[in-house]
């Protein structure tokens, strides 16, 4: 880890551009993640990073600390080149989107992230598939470095760990409460970021509560299967996990699944599950994630994919 750090330092020192970003339509620890590190280096290193993104940002995450510094890359010259690249909580290289194009031509590539990847991007790589959340990774480094933190950087970090874990009901490892409390400790307030969280509009919550009325339950109404067509999806605020929680919170309910039209014969598959693995349920599908967290995107129709997924759970 020293050696790394090492290098992680000089690498920012010695940059004179350097971009940020994540996996395409981010979420709360993706964009926080990147947040974070762009304050972080501007408070230690006196150097401005831009944070960058494909996609839709959830509405959720509008009043976190510094959302608006994020730039669409549509809003970034295409010729843009950056000595420096980091690259967080992406998951595997089809999940990064449109910024694969700036990362392509960077001079070195940084990683952080938590999820399980056999291709790595980065040339120097800070990955923990321990982590609930990536931002706990940036963490461990700050406290090393003793970079300095503030505020911003201390809410940042805290939400990211409150979103990828849905507000600590998905919780495998205990280090994530250690680091939260030391968060705490720090100034982090857990009741004033949920509450920062909790935004979203009439016509969204009334979108996902049709979503979830709507679910179908099969395995004895151990596996609960919710779909959304291309018309509702488009009304739908980030990639639904308020829908996925509350179909976890039915009694019996062992696996949600929540199935996306996102464009016609583009179905996005939302795999979530209490105890059992399901990142092997996405793999089959070419996607991938976290044990019981995982997804994939397939080109089918929406019937189709369906009924397969529903297949794939046969005999769990």
């Amino acid at each position: 880890m020293k050696k790394k750090i090492e290098t992680l330092i000089e690498k920012i020192k010695n940059a004179k551009s350097i971009a940020i970003s994540g996996h395409k339509n981010p979420d709360g620890d993706s964009l926080c993640s990147a947040l974070a590190l762009m304050k972080i280096i501007e408070l230690n290193f006196k150097k401005k990073a831009t944070v960058i993104y494909d996609g839709n940002i959830p509405k959720e995450l509008d009043y976190v600390p510094l959302r608006k510094e994020a730039i669409s890359h549509n809003h970034i010259p295409e010729d843009s080149k950056y000595d420096l690249y980091i690259l967080v909580d992406y998951g595997t290289k089809k999940n990064i989107g449109a910024t694969a194009k700036f990362i392509e031509k960077a001079d070195f590539v940084i990683e952080f992230d938590h999820h399980y990847n056999e291709e790595k991007i980065g040339k120097l790589c800070f990955d923990d598939t321990e982590k609930a959340a990536t931002s706990q990774i940036i963490y461990d480094v700050a406290r090393a470095t003793k970079f300095e933190i503030n505020q911003d950087i201390i809410d940042l970090l805290t939400l990211a760990i409150i979103t990828d874990t849905g507000h600590f009901k998905f919780v495998r490892y205990s280090d994530v409460f250690k680091d939260a409390a030391a968060l705490v400790e720090a100034g982090a307030n857990i009741t004033r970021l949920v509450n920062l969280l909790n935004n979203k509009n009439k016509k969204t919550v009334l979108m996902e509560s049709k979503v979830v009325s709507n679910a179908e339950f099969f395995m004895k109404g151990r596996l609960a299967v919710a779909t959304i067509n291309h018309d509702d999806y488009k009304k739908l605020d980030g990639r639904g996990e308020l829908v996925l929680g509350l179909l976890g919170q039915i009694h019996g309910v062992e696996f949600a699944v929540l199935l996306k039209e996102q464009k016609e014969n583009q179905i996005g598959i939302s795999l979530r599950s209490r105890r059992i693995p399901v990142n092997q349920i996405a793999e089959s599908f070419g996607g991938g994630g976290h044990l019981c967290a995982a997804g994939a995107v397939v080109m089918d129709s929406l019937q189709n994919v369906h009924d397969k997924v529903i297949s794939a759970f046969k005999g769990m």
